[in-house]
């Protein structure tokens, strides 16, 4: 409560709280309710190569395995999962929600060759990694074309990769 003078009368100055500190409440309690202002959880990731394999790691705070997928379709994995909220609603109090909280799928194109039954992954203190074997490199192989009936049958090597090209 705050007083002024005017008229040489001291006057009370009454604000109530009441509306304003309520439709701030409801305002800031909707933000966070479905349907509101929500941040989308991406968990970060990063991918390492090396001579033989890949290594994602994703950081996953909160999750545990069985709240975590992976799936290899068409040379794309995707890791799927959901981290739900901790909190439950409350008509009066002020919470203060930093973390993000949902379901999120995050997917990576394979290299072309990768065997799916080869892929491993492991979760230890809320990161998971997945071990993603490269696949073996294309050997160039020896192909035998033999001439026709009139030539005798003889055998000519002929060299090259799968990759090779050659033009007339």
């Amino acid at each position: 409560m705050s007083f002024s003078k005017k008229g040489g009368r001291e006057m009370a100055l009454l604000m109530k709280p009441e509306p304003f500190s309520s439709e701030i409440n409801r305002l800031f309690n909707t933000l966070f309710e479905d349907g509101g202002l929500q941040q989308r959880w991406i968990p970060p990731m990063d991918l390492v190569e090396s001579d033989d394999h890949f290594l994602l790691r994703a950081d996953l705070p909160g999750l545990g395995e069985d709240d975590v997928a992976i799936e290899i379709r068409d040379n794309t994995l995707t890791i799927s999962g959901e981290r739900k909220s901790e909190y439950e609603r409350k008509e009066r109090g002020w919470y203060r929600v930093e973390r993000s909280t949902g379901a999120f799928s995050r997917s990576l194109a394979l290299p072309e060759g990768v065997n799916a039954d080869s892929v491993a992954a492991s979760f230890d203190k809320g990161v998971l990694e997945v071990r993603i074997p490269k696949p073996e490199q294309r050997k160039p192989r020896r192909v035998q074309i033999t001439t026709g009936e009139n030539g005798g049958g003889r055998p000519a090597a002929v060299e090259g990769t799968a990759t090779e090209r050659t033009e007339s």
